[in-house]
């Protein structure tokens, strides 16, 4: 069996990709478009494809072309899928078919299937998940397919300037919940609303001295991750200095693994440990 057919039908599809072709996917990625990302659930894009166009909302509504459509509600993921070379199409069906694939091995469902679209449900950390992928069966000139993520839950509450304050005034630092694009430092656009606040609060402070402290789960090497944490906390204290804090009251550092809260082995424990902290000095 070639490997075009072990990633169209092995329920671990991502991981026959990785092995096969994982040096691709990481050249693919270094095109993508500035500030996108694979979604955490979808790691491992199919293989040749860039990111053309990316959204992320903290809060948004999505209309799924289930039957019938289901509108669902909560942190919502756009990906646009562009293929570089046209004569590697795999076809909509095969691009659709892995998706579906890799949501049933994580104890998902798909929910709707047509020649177009698939539709999907999955639990994930607590919270419900509903995917979309668009990638038409009989259209194979096309380089482009769609993946729409809704995350289901409340809206997400960004601190306060103030409670910020409140908390390096007690405890010294405050964490941050900065979300980055998968294995870079680029800040995704669904975190500038806590880092304006973030500003604010160094605003009101004109003397505070602060550390910009990253911090990642065990995920990767040692090294790998101490230099990840590194450029984060350099990203986010060039978005302070941007919105105009001057940069010799930050000083970034990058703690790596070396430091977490939580316990790595599951995903809620590496979640809480993918951080940024604001740290007196």
């Amino acid at each position: 069996m070639s490997d075009r057919r072990q990633f169209l039908v092995h329920p671990w599809a991502w991981m026959v990709f990785l092995a096969a072709g994982g040096r691709g996917a990481l050249a693919a990625a270094a095109q993508d478009v500035k500030g996108s990302a694979d979604h955490p659930l979808f790691p491992r894009r199919m293989p040749g494809y860039t990111i053309s166009n990316y959204q992320a909302q903290a809060f948004a509504a999505y209309k799924f072309r289930s039957r019938p459509p289901q509108e669902v509600e909560g942190r919502y993921t756009r990906i646009h899928y562009y293929l570089q070379d046209p004569k590697a199409h795999p076809g909509g069906l095969a691009i659709r078919r892995n998706y579906e694939e890799a949501v049933k091995a994580v104890g998902g469902k798909v929910v709707h299937s047509d020649a177009n679209v698939s539709v999907m449900q999955v639990q994930r950390d607590g919270a419900e998940v509903w995917v979309e992928v668009q990638a038409a069966t009989n259209n194979t000139s096309s380089r482009i397919y769609f993946l729409h993520i809704v995350e289901c839950g409340a809206m997400a509450q960004v601190i306060q300037a103030d409670a910020m304050a409140a908390a390096i005034d007690k405890d010294g630092f405050v964490a941050l919940d900065v979300h980055f694009a998968t294995g870079k430092a680029d800040i995704l656009p669904e975190s500038q609303p806590l880092l304006a606040e973030t500003a604010k609060m160094l605003r009101q402070r004109p003397t505070l001295r602060v550390g910009v402290e990253g911090h990642t789960d065990d995920t990767g090497t040692p090294a790998g991750n101490k230099q990840l944490s590194a450029a984060r906390a350099r990203a986010v204290a060039d978005a302070l200095v941007a919105a105009g804090i001057a940069r010799e009251r930050l000083e970034p550092v990058g703690h790596g693994q070396e430091r977490p809260l939580a316990d790595n082995r599951s995903e809620a424990g590496r979640a809480k440990n993918r951080r940024v902290e604001i740290v007196k000095r």
